[in-house]
């Protein structure tokens, strides 16, 4: 990422809050040892005629794709909790409606910061829970109840009983 200055740390932060989303998502991957991962997403929205906005980003952040939806619309994404956390930090002191998306996330990606931890992992997936509530989130499917599930299925982690 380029080094921006305030200004246009304001700019996207404004951005963020309007047309803008972050995301994070438990997501099955049975590759994974724990059955689940954690996605990280920013995603930021822009009619179709305005996508060179989103190019711009694009050009900035350095990473991420750009896609043209059917419905007139254009995204432009970046996943991983590496870059998302990167960007969320960069325009956490600007954002203001995204400003508990933002903290909730970096707590998220902290945790995160050592995946042989069950337990920071099971912590992460509760987070994201919360995150949910923020997002007002209405066809989430996988919660951390079904991660503690999956791993007590797997003898991961013990039971309470």
């Amino acid at each position: 990422m380029v080094k921006l200055s305030s200004t246009i740390k304001s700019y996207i932060a404004g951005f963020l809050d309007g047309d803008g989303c972050i995301m994070f998502q438990i997501v099955p991957r049975r590759d994974y040892r724990l059955g689940y991962e954690i996605r990280a997403s920013i995603v930021f929205y822009q009619k179709t005629l305005y996508k060179k906005h989103l190019q711009w980003l694009h050009q900035l952040f350095e990473i991420g794709y750009i896609r043209d939806r059917s419905d007139e619309m254009t995204e432009y994404t970046v996943t991983g909790l590496k870059p998302v956390e990167e960007i969320m930090k960069v325009l956490l002191p600007y954002v203001r409606l995204k400003r508990n998306h933002c903290e909730v996330g970096l707590r998220i990606c902290d945790l995160l910061k050592d995946r042989a931890d069950l337990k920071r992992f099971i912590n992460a997936a509760s987070l994201v829970d919360e995150f949910a509530e923020l997002n007002y989130s209405k066809r989430r499917t996988h919660t951390s109840k079904e991660v503690i599930t999956y791993l007590r299925q797997h003898k991961l982690y013990p039971r309470n009983d």
